[in-house]
């Protein structure tokens, strides 16, 4: 029996080169492809953007001064357009120093002047094709891992929602009668499941926006009765703990924001119930800020939510890493570091800012603005 022998197939690498004279085009052609790299090829900086979406090279050679568009509009173009995977550029010059850092300051990668010389060509090729497939591989692993998070936590979610709906059925009695010490293991066990489940739910929410997979529905929301309904659900737990929780300044008109209702409702309760947990006297307060003209950046419309409470207050040195994934604070109740988190990606997502400021011993302030609808 004969056997074939394996062959390690090899991608060869793609190279886009732009030029506006032929004999430059033609000699960096003749140099590259007796390396074995692919080549094509643009004589100005139309071609150019347009090959690059066709062909998606692995490096870009752009001459910078052509007629029309030059190189450094073309770069411009390449960098702000989001569709395209990174592309390492090398700008060919024969000019001076600042047309070198107009270029890098663009978003070029390196540069070569004019007239180029083989070894300095093939070093600078190689370099930036390292950097093409080190940034390549690296995206790939991080969309491995996204996936494998989102597949983790959804697989995970059945079977704890099947053992949440077992140890309700237990609870109610529905396979028999218990005892008051097996009653209260089951509900310790239903309170773990939950706040497993809670966390799992909130991984798989993060999942969806870091992978752009969360679908958001906008509608018009009047925010001051979302707000409402959370003070409402939210009082029972501030009263257990003594506490006074409260909506303030509630316009009579409708308070509207262009928002998907549930993510909204989402970021209130997080935000309200993060306050209320780490608040053990003292008060809790919601108010609603219409056109906040002090907060703003601009002439955008904005509705302000502040939530403010006389709390333990947050140490100076954990307000620059609030908002970021899996960053938990000291305090003893803190959580899974993912609640703030998930917050400000849903603000985000609704074209507006979260703002915190806070001081130990005496509370904290989070304030969430959205533009008006």
């Amino acid at each position: 029996m004969n056997h074939v022998p394996f062959i390690k197939q090899t991608k060869i690498d793609r190279i886009l080169v732009v030029d506006d004279s032929p004999d430059n085009i033609f000699l960096i052609q003749s140099i590259l492809q007796e390396e074995g790299y692919a080549i094509e090829t643009a004589e100005n900086g139309e071609e150019a953007l347009s090959k690059i979406e066709e062909f998606l090279p692995d490096l870009i050679l752009l001459d910078v001064m052509m007629p029309m568009m030059d190189g450094y509009e073309v770069t411009s173009q390449v960098r702000n357009n989001v569709n395209l995977p990174f592309i390492p550029i090398l700008l060919i010059t024969a000019y001076d120093q600042l047309s070198v850092a107009r270029g890098l300051d663009i978003g070029a990668d390196d540069f070569i002047r004019k007239p180029v010389e083989y070894d300095e060509l093939m070093a600078r090729v190689r370099s930036l094709l390292r950097l093409k497939h080190s940034v390549a591989e690296r995206d790939q692993i991080a969309s491995q891992r996204e996936d494998f998070v989102g597949r983790l936590t959804h697989d995970l979610r059945t079977p704890m929602v099947a053992a949440d709906r077992m140890l309700s059925l237990l609870s109610q009695g529905v396979m028999g009668e218990l005892s008051s010490d097996v009653q209260e293991a089951i509900e310790i066990m239903s309170r773990s499941n939950q706040s497993l489940l809670t966390m799992v739910n909130m991984l798989l929410e993060v999942y969806r926006y870091e992978a752009g997979r969360k679908a958001l529905i906008f509608s018009p929301v009047d925010l001051t009765i979302l707000v409402r309904e959370v003070v409402e659900e939210l009082s029972p737990i501030a009263i257990d703990k003594g506490l006074v929780l409260e909506l303030v300044n509630a316009p009579v008109e409708p308070l509207l924001v262009k928002s998907d209702r549930m993510e909204l409702y989402r970021v209130i309760t997080n935000l309200v119930g993060n306050a209320v947990k780490f608040t053990d006297r003292g008060w809790v307060t919601v108010n609603l800020m219409t056109n906040p003209r002090e907060l703003l950046k601009s002439n955008t419309a904005l509705i302000g939510l502040e939530i403010q409470d006389t709390g333990v207050g947050i140490p100076a040195d954990e307000h620059a890493m609030l908002f970021e994934r899996f960053v938990t604070g000291k305090h003893n109740g803190s959580g899974s570091g993912l609640g703030l988190y998930l917050t400000r990606r849903i603000v985000e997502a609704h074209n507006g800012e979260i703002r915190m400021n806070s001081t130990v011993g005496v509370g904290s302030t989070f304030t969430v603005l959205l533009p008006s609808y």
